[in-house]
């Protein structure tokens, strides 16, 4: 079937006739797949995923039916992502109904209130996004809980700003945010406007589990209960009002020569970035029409995600030059990130990576913050970047007399870190991870491109009548707190047990053979060198290891369900290597600072990276597929 299905409801009350052939098939079945296909007919109501597991059912097809029935979606710090289809492992009405009633059921052990304070749901474009989001709404209306729905598509930051300012229970972004166009999600935020983190992740997993059978599927219970209301117009002036306060310059914005191009990837970022020019003052930027309306296809690229690089901008790089704008801005589908290019004198384009981008809008946001708050106590003002990304704000800190700390990867860590900080007097001014996401201030304690777009064209708009680029200006970063230069990919690997011994081996070494769960730390054996370089010191994540650390214990939290290895060089190299929580890779992360120049850290930390690959990872006996350059 094709996996962006339609949804159809069926009269609960009403049992599907079984075929012939699937009848007959029950001789052959395996007696636990059997078993389990029957149990998933008795609560699926949709009749396309149904007619997917009926159909391999009657084909007898026990692998596939083993595959999306024998193991269920993993409920994480990041919500659900996978492909649409039908089954436990797939995202589908009823897997979101399930996750949904987990989740509700949960916050009503957390959360007294959960009735009053209600939730915010809103949902993106994607095929079966409204579906989705309509179903959740159901499910907390049949439980008597109020309901926050944006009928409008909305970007993702739109949510934890909802969360914010309505003071709700949680919200709930249905959405994929830069995966495929048969992927969708689902994003769960806590009441303090952050991602969840654990023990909350478990927790809802442990309820989702307690909570199977639908309490209800009614599409249309968010269109007719009392308790469901729209509060779009209301979010929406709020937002850009408290985007506002970070404009600086509103009189001047109008002025200048500078033209930025925009590409909202086919996702819903079009309105929103265009408010934020608006909000700004700023001329309205190019648009690149073949991308500008919301479209689940996304039919002119390959993947919806602008990190990705030329071949995601091509378009955008067509119309900017088109035009003659010399700045491209770029949204994800859901416009959560921002993904900049600029127009360099000898007529080539510069794609920023996400630790660029992050140095640059860090420097721009500590510039304004000092022109603003000239008396204030720099010591508590922090700047946040995830570990995996660039160093150079440290480096920025140090020399400015503000603080500078790193948290695990992911927005859930940063968010909640910026909510501890700010309850302990600080304040939290920028925060960003390598992969071009952005938090500008406390508009939302998440990543958001719109806030982000909005803040660097105001200030790229200022460097131009100043005669400089956004490149010069990075460069002007360098020379003066020093040359960070990082390259960061991947390898993809469909198996996980090749990943699993990828891991070991690096951890182990020779004494792999001798590993029992009673050695696991006594029996470390990791590697002594990279290539001339010697390690000098390592930090893991996954068991908890650090031996720069009293007790070797690490600083960050700890997590076995998912790979994540740190190298120090003796040249000062900095390499991590992880696995991904929603993809088949295998991440790399590396960064070496220098001042003696960019071209010398560059291919020194080039050869280092190539040497790294090789020994550790071994792509060729392992079959590992380069990322695409």
């Amino acid at each position: 079937m094709n996996t962006c299905f339609s949804s159809c409801l069926l009269d609960s009350d009403r049992k599907p006739k079984e075929s012939q052939s699937f009848q007959l098939s029950r001789q052959k079945m395996n007696s636990e797949i059997l078993k389990l296909v029957n149990e998933y007919l008795q609560l699926d109501k949709n009749t396309t995923t149904r007619k997917e597991i009926e159909q391999l059912a009657k084909e007898n097809n026990e692998e596939k039916l083993k595959l999306l029935l024998g193991s269920r979606l993993e409920f994480g710090t990041a919500g659900l992502r996978a492909a649409m289809g039908a089954g436990y492992s797939r995202m589908n009405e009823l897997t979101v109904i399930q996750a949904t009633q987990g989740l509700c059921a949960y916050l009503m052990e957390e959360d007294p209130k959960l009735k009053e304070r209600g939730v915010v749901i809103g949902h993106d474009h994607r095929y079966n996004s409204k579906e989705f989001a309509e179903l959740t709404a159901a499910v907390f209306l049949s439980k008597q809980v109020k309901v926050y729905y944006y009928k409008k598509l909305v970007h993702t930051p739109l949510v934890p700003f909802g969360v914010k300012k309505l003071g709700a229970s949680c919200g709930i972004m249905i959405t994929a945010s830069h995966n495929p166009k048969n992927d969708n999600g689902y994003k769960v935020y806590w009441d303090n406007a952050c991602q969840i983190i654990p023990p909350h992740d478990n927790g809802i997993a442990k309820s989702i589990l307690k909570n199977l059978t639908p309490w209800t599927w009614d599409y249309n219970l968010v269109n007719t209960s009392t308790l469901a209301s729209d509060p779009f117009v209301e979010m929406y002036d709020s937002y850009y009002k408290e985007l506002g306060t970070y404009c600086h310059r509103k009189e001047l914005n109008h002025s200048g020569e500078l033209k930025f191009c925009y590409t909202a990837m086919h996702g819903v970022g079009y309105e929103f970035a265009k408010k934020g020019f608006e909000t700004f003052g700023l001329k309205p930027f190019v648009a690149t029409k073949e991308q500008i309306k919301p479209d689940p296809d996304f039919p002119t690229v390959e993947f919806p995600n602008p990190e990705e690089g030329k071949g995601a901008l091509k378009l955008a790089i067509q119309s900017a030059e088109e035009s003659g704008a010399k700045v491209i801005i770029a949204n994800d589908p859901d416009a959560d990130r921002l993904a900049v290019a600029e127009r360099l004198d000898d007529g080539s384009w510069h794609i920023f990576s996400g630790n660029e981008l992050g140095s640059i809008l860090g420097g721009l946001v500590w510039d304004n913050y000092k022109v603003s708050h000239p008396n204030s106590d720099y010591s508590n003002v922090y700047m946040l970047a995830s570990t995996v990304s660039s160093k150079m704000l440290n480096a920025i800190a140090i020399a400015e007399g503000f603080k500078f700390e790193d948290t695990l990867t992911g927005f859930k860590w940063l968010g909640n870190r910026a909510i501890d900080l700010v309850k302990e007097g600080k304040e939290v001014i920028f925060a960003f991870e390598e992969a071009i996401g952005f938090m500008i201030g406390d508009i939302v304690r998440d990543k958001d491109g719109v806030s982000a777009l909005s803040v660097l064209c105001e200030n790229a708009l200022r460097l131009s009548i100043e005669g400089k680029s956004l490149f010069n200006y990075l460069n002007d970063l360098y020379a003066k707190y020093g040359y960070f230069v990082t390259e960061n990919s991947y390898f993809i690997c469909y198996d996980k047990l090749v990943i699993e011994n990828i891991f070991k081996k690096i951890r182990y070494g020779d004494k792999l053979k001798e590993l029992n769960a009673d050695n696991e730390i006594t029996l470390l054996n990791y590697p002594k060198s990279i290539g001339s370089n010697k390690i000098v010191a390592i930090r893991d994540l996954t068991i908890g290891y650090d031996n720069q650390n009293e007790g070797f214990k690490p600083t960050l939290p700890c997590s076995k369900s998912s790979e994540m290895i740190t190298f120090k060089l003796d040249n000062g190299a900095c390499i991590t290597l992880r696995t991904s929580g929603t993809e088949p890779k295998i991440k790399y992360y590396s960064e070496l600072a220098s001042n003696v120049g960019l071209n010398e850290a560059r291919s020194e930390l080039g050869a280092v990276i190539q040497t790294f690959c090789r020994e550790l990872l071994e792509p060729e006996v392992n079959k590992l597929i380069y990322r695409k350059n």
